[in-house]
């Protein structure tokens, strides 16, 4: 008897790094690697999808508003999303506090406070795997509230598990002009790919410049 398939949003994972594939240096700086005009058109890509998903770690060294911030923009703004296993966005964060205006998620394996539930802040409470979310999973609860577009603005946590678990279906990779080096912190981290007959292949839609990075688009193969 054949399985299901597995019910979730369209993936797109967007990626901004340096020539080498770098997110950070060994320290943790990260912003800004690329561009004020890539940085444009990823909030154009965000308008363009249902939701944007990070990690807590993101979350929480970033502080982010995920929304469309464009000039005369008064369009649609999507849906945050948190992959949090333990629970801990702040209640002070800038998701949490603007809650009530724009649909905010926690994807978590707890239950979330009661404030930060009066804040507007919705739980999608999933099993753990691994002691993180269960992303399988964690799709299911997000598909099941009607996002169909899913917009991957993770690190390299978060990178590495959508795509070691084939769950992108598209890419918007960002590369600004440097190099970190091999001490800096990968966007990719490891795929557990014992073979070349399972390595992960992506077809290239486009490329151009925007500034001084590259933008390339990619859907899966």
């Amino acid at each position: 008897m054949c399985e299901a398939p597995l019910a979730r949003p369209e993936i797109t994972l967007k990626l901004a790094t340096t020539l080498d594939g770098r997110i950070a240096t060994a320290g943790g700086q990260s912003k800004w690697i690329t561009g004020e005009e890539a940085r444009r058109v990823v909030h154009e890509l965000r308008g363009g999808h249902d939701a944007v998903l990070v990690g807590i770690e993101t979350a929480l060294q970033d502080d982010p508003e995920l929304t469309v911030r464009l000039p005369n923009y008064e369009g649609y703004q999507p849906a945050r999303i948190v992959l949090d296993s333990r629970s801990r966005l702040p209640l002070t964060s800038k998701l949490v506090q603007t809650a009530r205006v724009i649909p905010t998620y926690v994807v978590t394996t707890q239950d979330i406070s009661g404030e930060m539930q009066s804040l507007g802040v919705k739980a999608l409470k999933v099993p753990s795997k691994h002691q993180r979310v269960d992303l399988e999973k964690a799709l299911e609860a997000i598909s099941a509230t009607g996002i169909e577009r899913l917009f991957v603005e993770g690190g390299g946590v978060i990178a590495t598990a959508f795509l070691r678990a084939g769950f992108v279906d598209r890419l918007e990779w960002f590369r600004s002009a440097t190099i970190l080096g091999g001490d800096a912190r990968p966007v990719i981290g490891h795929l557990n790919i014992d073979d070349l007959s399972r390595i992960v292949r992506f077809t290239r839609l486009g490329v151009q410049a925007v500034g001084d990075d590259l933008w390339e688009t990619y859907e899966l193969s």
